[in-house]
């Protein structure tokens, strides 16, 4: 293999275990095989789960989700992949920690941009260029979270690839200055690989824990209680979002993509 197109048309293959042809024009990306889950219910559809690959992928009605892993590298290395199938629209439904105050657990945050701490985009794009979602794709979230009677955040969201941090008052205060709503460890990194790669991206975040104060801290027992009380509504949002833009039929790309 001698080009790029070769190698993520490949590797797309190989990391999923699907053949390129299986993949929908519309891509919801987690990080939870239960998401997954939840969508094969929404979409009832068989919810056999790909043991032997490393993301686990399941297409129904046009639109595919997947589970492409945790952390900034994995996020930049899935849009490289996904640039072999160059989809009309890729949504991320993540999980994030709340750094507002006036965030609680099972909150909506739609992502207005991502701050890019994590280093990886680095490898795209200089550090002064912003990491930007589709705007047409995110008013397409907002109008399914409305839909359903959900009210939401919006705001911006710390990426980063430090994982135990929550111990570190210097980082929390540092957080704090930011004035983002949130923080997790992919979304400016798919942002920003997803302008790279032309494909535009967006995000809905679940707050699913507090990690600015001590009794905050996810734990296995309130993660499960999140997931619980609000993954099945997250995913079902997530699945109407991308058939509103399915059924409009219009393209969202937010900028010219020309160089």
């Amino acid at each position: 293999m001698k080009t790029r197109e070769e190698i993520v048309g490949n590797w797309l293959q190989r990391y999923t275990g699907k053949p390129l042809s299986y993949f929908g024009g519309h891509v919801l990306l987690t990080n939870f095989n239960h998401y997954v889950d939840l969508f094969c219910e929404e979409m009832g559809v068989d919810a056999a789960e790909d043991s032997d690959v490393p993301f686990r992928a399941v297409t129904a009605d046009g639109i595919t989700m997947i589970n492409f892993g945790i952390g900034s590298p994995n996020a930049a290395l899935i849009m490289d992949l996904l640039s072999a199938i160059a989809p009309s629209a890729c949504l991320f439904l993540g999980k994030c920690g709340g750094i507002s105050d006036k965030t609680q657990l099972g909150d909506y945050i739609l992502p207005l941009a991502g701050i890019r701490g994590e280093g990886t985009s680095n490898d795209y794009f200089p550090p002064e260029v912003p990491a930007l979602p589709a705007f047409m794709l995110q008013r397409a979230v907002s109008t399914a979270l409305r839909n359903n009677d959900q009210d939401y955040w919006t705001g911006t969201i710390y990426t980063t690839n430090r994982r135990v941090w929550e111990h570190d008052e210097k980082f929390k205060q540092y957080l704090r200055e930011t004035r983002a709503m949130g923080v997790d460890m992919e979304t400016a990194t798919l942002f920003s690989c997803g302008f790279y790669n032309h494909i535009p991206t967006g995000a809905l975040l679940l707050v699913s824990d507090n990690p600015m104060v001590p009794e905050g801290i996810k734990t296995s027992a309130s993660d499960r209680r999140v997931t619980q009380n609000f993954a099945r509504t997250h995913v079902h949002i997530g699945v109407e979002a991308m058939r509103l833009i399915i059924g409009r039929r219009s393209t969202v790309r937010h900028l010219k993509f020309d160089w």
